[in-house]
């Protein structure tokens, strides 16, 4: 095949284009990723806030009852987030 001026310039059309196509894809996947993690971090701030409203109302009388509360937030916070990341990689398949 004889490459002329004509069929690089074709070649180099067609390469840059397709590189526009995959910027613009992963553009629109990086869109919904953020999206989905501002949704999550809203959520996740006001769970943080009710753990650091329980803990202002600490004191030395109430301790281990709101100390054991922080504890169940806590790990309720971990399997939620452990769950949304499980469910984002089973979608993905």
């Amino acid at each position: 095949m004889n490459l002329t001026i004509k069929n690089l310039k074709i070649i180099l059309l067609l390469v840059i284009i397709g590189f526009g196509v995959g910027i613009y894809l992963q553009d629109l996947q990086h869109r919904k990723s953020t999206e989905n993690a501002w949704r999550a971090n809203r959520f996740n701030q006001e769970h943080f806030n009710k753990i650091t409203e329980y803990n202002g109302k600490m004191n030395s009388r109430n301790w281990r009852v709101l100390r054991d509360s922080i504890n169940r937030q806590l790990d309720s916070f971990m399997i939620l987030r452990f769950r949304k990341e499980m469910d984002s990689l089973n979608a993905l398949k």
